[in-house]
């Protein structure tokens, strides 16, 4: 059982680890895929840096610098987030880490895939939440829209909901996947149509299937959609937090590009200072 497990070693969650490892916490700090930092060519309007830094290089010596400190690293991708007694479970493509606390640091990560209909169809069928929304699919015909691992774990959590899925790719490869009600398409898609509520996928070969849902799982989750499963309050597709950098839920804190405001290194680091410091006193006091 971990103190707190930080999902997202950029500037925020990385800030956020060297006080809560400073401070004696048993922390754990996950992360997957290539931030939006490393993206960065020159910094140059960072303190302490007189001739710039590159976003990659800034990034590395992040997770080195709490390596250090013997904070707990692993690059794995998070599938899902989910709460257990006295704290939470984070399932990842290698395990399972319990902990007391939270932070969701990933950044605003898009997954939203640039297919026609998926912004008109939002709440009228494209879901991005199987948890959340799979009820209402109950013995209905539905698809995922994704090729990994994101996707497949979506899918699993429809398997015993909907009568039949297909998980559509999009034109990648298909995955390892297999399941009585599950079939995998892997044709390039055109659009998504319906009238009222989504009614079916045309591919660009022309072919047509009806669907009464879609889940779109493309890439992997972000901090946005685990906070939407665990039933964290979003705003503007950012995270809702208060001035302590904490959500609605006990134990589940957000910080840096994914609750809004300026988009900037300073401003990640001055988040995650105040989630690291604020878990801490959470975990010294419950």
């Amino acid at each position: 059982m971990y103190d707190v497990i930080i999902i997202g070693a950029g500037p925020a969650g990385i800030s956020a680890s060297l006080y809560t490892t400073r401070g004696n916490l048993k922390t754990l700090v996950i992360y997957n895929g290539i931030s939006s930092l490393e993206k960065a060519k020159k910094i140059d309007n960072y303190y302490g840096f007189k001739d710039g830094i590159s976003g990659e290089e800034l990034y590395k010596i992040g997770i080195e610098q709490t390596q250090k400190l013997e904070t707990e690293v692993k690059n794995e991708e998070v599938l899902k987030i989910e709460m257990i007694e006295n704290g939470f479970s984070v399932k990842t493509i290698n395990g399972e880490y319990n902990s007391k606390s939270v932070i969701l640091a990933t950044g605003s990560k898009k997954n939203k895939p640039k297919i026609k209909g998926i912004e008109k169809f939002e709440g009228k069928g494209v879901s991005y939440c199987a948890i959340c929304d799979g009820f209402f699919y109950r013995n209905k015909n539905v698809c995922v829209l994704g090729s990994g691992n994101y996707a497949i774990s979506e899918t699993n959590d429809l398997v015993n909901i909907a009568k039949d899925i297909k998980i559509l790719t999009n034109g990648e490869e298909a995955p390892e996947f297999r399941a009585e009600n599950v079939s995998i398409n892997t044709s390039k898609i055109k659009q998504i149509n319906g009238g009222d509520k989504v009614e079916e996928i045309e591919f660009e070969n022309g072919d047509r299937l009806a669907a009464d849902g879609v889940f779109v799982a493309e890439g992997t989750a972000g901090s946005l959609e685990f906070a939407k499963k665990l039933g964290i309050i979003t705003k503007d597709n950012k995270i809702v937090v208060n001035e302590k950098m904490e959500t609605n839920i006990k134990g589940i804190y957000a910080c840096g590009d994914i609750t809004g405001g300026i988009l900037q290194v300073s401003t990640a680091v001055a988040d995650g200072t105040i989630a690291g410091m604020q878990v801490i006193s959470y975990i010294k006091n419950s």
